[in-house]
């Protein structure tokens, strides 16, 4: 006859074993403390994150073990600033939530090369900070000599046409080029009738026509960035006034 052993609960093993190493009191205080002490670093972290911004900031990493691909010139940044209209600023004006993963990574980061890190920079749009008068954020922190470490990304990508959309905001040759297009096109939709004789356009009417077309846009246009405060995306990259 053969006899059933009963299976092993391994989650009542667990519980024995720890039981027989500590009162479930002691373990409590044990775990609470653990708890508290994270939640003082978490604090900390974020602290560090919502602290002004200062000048010269160099954090001492452990160059064997960063990644290659997350390392970055101040250069490079501008030109992907510039190109997307972005802004790349302190965290300090970042207005929008820091998920908890960015605050975990930071964590992982400083226990990995034993240091606390300072003058973390976030590029994100213009309109995830809080900018002084005058849509995806990436985590950054100083290395020193213009070079960025990139601690964590959050939030959706950009739109794919971004880069096309803000072309023309790039700098002023790119907007006047576009204000040509523009008044182009709606030259082109003008029917000839209204200003042409016999129904048929010559080319000196159609440039007459485009030349006060252009006017018009750019006023607009000009009427615009005057009243909100507008600027090219090569002189605000880094600007933390909405007006700069």
């Amino acid at each position: 006859m053969m006899m059933n052993f009963p299976r092993t609960n391994i989650e009542k093993q667990l519980l024995r074993s720890r039981n027989k190493r500590t009162s479930e009191d002691r373990f409590l205080a044990e775990i609470n403390s653990v708890f508290k002490q994270n939640e003082d670093i978490d604090q900390d972290i974020l602290k560090a994150l919502e602290s002004a911004d200062e000048k010269n900031i160099s954090n001492s990493l452990n160059f064997d073990l960063l990644e290659s691909n997350r390392i970055f010139h101040i250069s490079d940044i501008q030109k992907i600033c510039i190109d997307y209209r972005l802004r790349f600023l302190s965290s300090s004006l970042f207005k929008a939530e820091i998920p908890y993963d960015a605050i975990m990574a930071i964590r992982k980061l400083e226990n990995d090369h034993n240091t606390s890190l300072s003058g973390f920079r976030i590029i994100a749009p213009a309109r995830l900070f809080k900018l002084e008068n005058a849509d995806d954020p990436l985590l950054m922190a100083p290395m020193g000599n213009d070079y960025y470490y990139l601690i964590h990304k959050w939030g959706n990508d950009l739109h794919p046409f971004r880069k096309l959309l803000m072309w023309p905001f790039k700098q002023l040759e790119n907007f006047i080029f576009s204000m040509f297009l523009l008044s182009l096109a709606i030259t082109y939709l003008i029917p000839q009738e209204i200003f042409a004789q016999g129904g048929k356009q010559t080319t000196t009417e159609f440039l007459m026509i485009l030349f006060f077309v252009f006017k018009w846009v750019g006023g607009l246009a000009i009427f615009y960035g005057f009243k909100k405060g507008k600027n090219f995306s090569e002189s605000i990259w880094d600007s933390k006034y909405y007006n700069a």
